[in-house]
């Protein structure tokens, strides 16, 4: 008897620890599933609070930039309900350059909310953003990025550099591959690598914060660029801080780039409550 009683002691305990297992695991999922919706909508309250006295060429402030920088750092693709087996991150197939897809999660004239999603190989072509601080996430995959500033003229003019040309003298900030997970990058109007080219080294995903956000009407179409080596116009040599390799000149392109696909699609993750 004392036997019996024991095993069935341990069954009741089993059915118990089983019990609580499959409850905790309940939680657990409702838990995640309730975070998808809050993560977006803090994303949202998080850059209406940072762009709130916002406008071009105005940076918020350090601490702010910090705030939101932080909590990009936590996001998962999963938070805006992303994965890496969705169809706009496959290229098999397709003739030309594989195009990127875009998905618009919120914007208005202080600030936009967004991310590119990019096959392997797809590019970004080299461009600007002018007057803005933007914050780029990489939810996950391998990205090569390259970005420069411009060079301003050494007397204190703070006129940009030109050749004979007409291009404009830029050294570089960042050249490098990127891999999730890692800091959420940030670049401002004059700093920070403002001129930036995305190539996808794997399937990858970028979600992009903007504040303001181009806007034609107000000086702030967004300009693609040529690069050319700094040898290429020998006769503009100037004295260069660093390596000749760090700088090169940048040629404004007169329209967008012919092998530049984007499609937009519809964003189907959580969605913001703008109240």
């Amino acid at each position: 008897m004392r036997v019996d009683a024991t095993l069935a002691d341990r069954e009741v305990r089993i059915v118990l620890a089983t019990e609580k297992g499959k409850s905790s695991s309940k939680k657990r999922r409702q838990k995640k599933l309730a975070s998808m919706p809050r993560a977006v909508q803090r994303l949202f309250e998080t850059c209406k609070e940072v762009f709130a006295e916002g406008g071009p060429g105005i940076i918020p402030s350090p601490n702010d930039v910090e705030r939101l920088r932080s909590f990009l750092d936590t996001l998962k693709p999963a938070n805006v309900g992303l994965s890496s087996n969705m169809p706009f991150f496959r290229n098999v197939g397709m003739d030309g350059p594989p195009p990127v897809t875009y998905l618009h999660i919120y914007a208005c004239p202080k600030f936009s909310i967004g991310i590119f999603c990019l096959p392997q190989a797809a590019v970004i072509p080299l461009h600007n953003h002018p007057g803005m601080t933007v914050f780029s996430k990489l939810l996950f995959g391998s990205m090569h990025i390259k970005s420069y500033d411009w060079v301003t003229d050494p007397q204190g003019s703070n006129e940009k550099i030109k050749s004979s040309s007409g291009a404009c003298l830029a050294r570089v900030n960042t050249d490098a591959i990127l891999k999730a997970p890692c800091e959420t990058s940030v670049l401002y109007p004059a700093t920070g690598g403002n001129m930036h080219r995305f190539t996808a080294v794997t399937s990858c995903a970028v979600l992009d914060v903007l504040g303001p956000p181009y806007n034609d009407d107000e000086d702030r179409a967004c300009i693609y660029y040529k690069e050319y080596a700094y040898s290429s116009f020998p006769g503009d040599a100037i004295v260069l801080s660093g390596e000749s390799e760090e700088y090169a000149w940048l040629e404004e392109r007169g329209s967008e780039p012919d092998d530049l696909v984007v499609r937009g699609a519809e964003y189907k993750g959580p969605k913001v409550v703008d109240c």
